[in-house]
């Protein structure tokens, strides 16, 4: 049988060169790998009571859905900025080449849900970072993050860990 690392595919030099892009496409594709990766994602959680899943974009999207579908829980997405319709409380983060800015709907939590926060890699950890700050001004109680891959030489997991997040991940690449 077959790890969840194995169903990964490794596209070198893209977005540009010198990066070797981890590609879950090939992962979610196959029904093995797909229910394999989410199971396992969903393994350190059972037990824990658990209210709502939070998706990051864009990737985290699919695998909260199919989170929460498989626990009959709420989904709710953490959005790049404008792309939500309603009212929304935003939080700016540092990109490697600029910033960004994430967005949730400012009735999307209710203060005390826990909530588990899903997406598909784990690099800087900015992303994540200001969804968990989002998440803390609505009053959330966030029980961990769940990833696929962690890119260690990147931080993300340390500054997560940093802030007293649990972080769960499948798997790893080293960027050497």
């Amino acid at each position: 049988m077959k790890t969840v690392q194995e169903y990964i595919r490794t596209i070198p030099d893209f977005p540009h060169p010198g990066i070797m892009f981890r590609d879950v496409t090939t992962l979610f594709a196959d029904p093995r790998g797909l229910r394999l990766a989410i199971d396992q994602m969903l393994h350190p959680f059972v037990g824990i009571k658990v209210d709502k899943i939070v998706g990051l974009e864009a990737r985290g999207f699919i695998l909260g859905a199919a989170i929460a579908h498989q626990l009959g829980k709420g989904f709710v997405p953490i959005r790049k900025q404008g792309k939500l319709p309603g009212k929304t409380i935003s939080e700016a983060y540092t990109l490697e080449y600029g910033e960004a800015v994430m967005e949730i709907h400012d009735d999307a939590i209710e203060a005390g849900e826990k909530v588990l926060v899903v997406d598909d890699l784990l690099a800087t950890g900015g992303t994540a970072e200001a969804g968990l700050k989002l998440l803390e001004r609505l009053g959330a109680d966030v029980i961990g993050c769940s990833f696929v891959i962690d890119l260690p030489n990147l931080g993300g997991r340390k500054l997560l860990e940093k802030l007293s997040m649990p972080v769960y991940t499948l798997c790893s690449f080293s960027e050497d």
